[in-house]
C-alpha cells in the first residue's frame, strides 16, 4: 500500500488533466484502490476482496465491460433515434471469460490465450424482426467494440 493521496492532490491532478487524457493514480488507502480522472469526473477502481483488494470500485476488467456496454447502448440509442424506431429501453449484459480447454483443443501452439466477451443485448419496444436484426448489426459498429477487435498498440514510457 502506498502513501494516501490528499484531496488537494486529486484536485490538482483533475485541473491538470488535458483534453482527451485520463489520469489514474493510486489512492493510497487500499492495496489496489485507484483514482481515475478525466478532467471532469472522478471514479474509483479496485480489485474484489477475494483478489486482495478492498472492493471500493469495479475491477479493470469490469470497467472494460462497462465501457463496451455503455458504448453499445449509446450507439444503438443514437441509431434508433435517428431512424425514429420505437425503442423504449436498451439493456446490455456482458461477461468476460476464458475457457482454455475448449479454446485451445485445436491450437497448434498449445496454451494460447483466447479472451471472450459475451454480450447480450435486450431491446424493449415494438420493433419488428428486421429492425432488431439491424440493431444487432449496428452493435458490431460500436467504437469500443471496434477498438477491442482491432490490433491496438499500447506504447509505454516513464514520466518524471
Amino acid at each position: 500500500m502506498g502513501k494516501p493521496i490528499e484531496a488537494g492532490a486529486i484536485e490538482s491532478l483533475q485541473l491538470s488533466t488535458g483534453k482527451g487524457t485520463v489520469v489514474v493514480t493510486e489512492r493510497g488507502d487500499g492495496a489496489f484502490t485507484q483514482v481515475m480522472l478525466d478532467g471532469r469526473h472522478v471514479l474509483l477502481a479496485d480489485e474484489p476482496k477475494e483478489a486482495g483488494g478492498d472492493d471500493r470500485g469495479p475491477s479493470p476488467y469490469r470497467l472494460l465491460l462497462m465501457a463496451l456496454g455503455s458504448c453499445t447502448s449509446m450507439t444503438l440509442r443514437l441509431y434508433a433515434n435517428r431512424k425514429g424506431w420505437p425503442v423504449d429501453r436498451i439493456t446490455v449484459r456482458l461477461r468476460h471469460f476464458r475457457d482454455y480447454a475448449t479454446d485451445c483443443k485445436n491450437c497448434p501452439e498449445g496454451n494460447v490465450q483466447i479472451e471472450r466477451i459475451e454480450r447480450l443485448i435486450e431491446l424493449v419496444g415494438p420493433l419488428d424482426d428486421a429492425q432488431r436484426a439491424r440493431l444487432l448489426e449496428i452493435a458490431e459498429k460500436c467504437p469500443v467494440h471496434r477498438t477491442l477487435e482491432a490490433s491496438v498498440r499500447v506504447e509505454s514510457r516513464l514520466g518524471s
